[in-house]
């Protein structure tokens, strides 16, 4: 039997951390909006709205580095699991509990000042190759 989920999408909202009463382990989740391979009827693309959930370390560097609107690839598995809400009703939720969480962007401030300083081209005039430089 095999149980697994690989997601790419783009996060809808901050991660939200909390720590469980009992150990205070650390859980964060977070819902990735993934579009689905084909447009509907009026041409539009339309996508699904995931529940990811994650543990431990990962879930910390998930609430630290993640952030609304970046994109992002959850590996894991699929869990659907039942509960009671506050009125008694009995509620089924579907989550993809990840064991590995790919970060695909840097965060908004990041990602400005290091594409200018990170990728920049060298600048030619500052090249001085002569043809006896050249090893072939």
């Amino acid at each position: 039997m095999l149980n697994q989920v690989v997601l790419i999408g783009r996060l809808t909202h901050d991660p939200e951390l909390r720590y469980t009463a009992g150990g205070g382990v650390a859980v964060t989740t977070f819902t990735l909006a993934v579009n689905r391979p084909f447009t509907n009827q009026q041409g539009e693309r339309e996508a699904d709205f995931i529940k990811i959930v994650t543990w431990r370390k990962l879930a910390e560097n998930c609430a630290n580095y993640l952030k609304k609107g970046q994109m992002a690839a959850a590996a894991g598995r699929l869990q659907v699991r039942s509960f009671d809400d506050s009125e008694g009703i009995r509620r089924k939720v579907a989550e993809v509990v990840a064991d590995n969480v790919q970060f695909l962007e840097r965060s908004g401030r990041d990602s400005e000042s290091s594409k200018s300083s990170d990728f920049d081209e060298p600048k030619t005039e500052d090249l001085d190759i002569s043809g006896d430089d050249v090893p072939f």
